[in-house]
């Protein structure tokens, strides 16, 4: 599946805003700051498809975009920025919940995890969601290019046994490099039964 069209759909906060369920959607979640957005851009293979910021918390939205009208991936608001206002916190977590909940073509959700860091409270709530209403999870560890080979063996195994999962389920990535790209666009695909992973 070659990418030939990546387009901005809509931005939405509650269910009767979101587009028609129409494509079957995957959506990228995790906390502030982890690189989703250069994830996101790098595997729709566009250098701009979703703004990268150096203020954290900027997606306070959701927001969806169209693939090869085949598929719609959907970036959700980063979680756990501490110097966003109370307010936009305390909305962050029901505007997510509320999709994962109502949103009947959502496939699977990436969780989108720092290799640096031990994952947090708000990462761990995440994947309990996700087991709550039984969607599959890509979890992928970013910023791999900034350990040496040695501290992301044991970074991968510290962060597998803190969230409950084989160190064989994580899938590494590296916006850098563009590491990781192929091995996330099948892992997903598989979920979404639609193929080869995207050129």
């Amino acid at each position: 599946m070659e990418i030939k069209q990546a387009e901005f759909i809509k931005s939405a906060v509650k269910p009767k805003d979101y587009p028609l369920p129409e494509l079957p959607e995957v959506a990228f979640v995790g906390r502030s700051n982890v690189g989703k957005s250069s994830l996101i851009n790098v595997l729709s293979n566009r250098k701009a498809l979703v703004r990268t910021s150096s203020t954290p918390g900027r997606t306070q939205l959701i927001n969806f975009f169209n693939i090869n009208n085949c598929l719609t991936l959907v970036d959700l608001p980063g979680y756990g920025y501490a110097k966003a206002p109370p307010e936009l916190r305390k909305q962050w977590g029901p505007m997510i919940e509320t999709y994962l909940a109502k949103r009947e073509n959502l496939r699977t959700v990436v969780l989108i995890l720092d290799i640096r860091r031990k994952p947090s409270d708000g990462d761990l709530q995440m994947l309990s969601w996700l087991e709550n209403y039984n969607i599959p999870p890509v979890i992928v560890l970013t910023k791999c290019d900034k350990l040496s080979k040695l501290e992301r063996a044991r970074q991968t195994v510290l962060i597998a046994e803190s969230i409950g999962r084989g160190k064989d389920e994580l899938l590494h990535f590296s916006a850098l490099s563009k590491e990781g790209r192929s091995q996330v666009w099948q892992k997903v695909l598989q979920l979404l039964e639609l193929g080869e992973p995207p050129a």
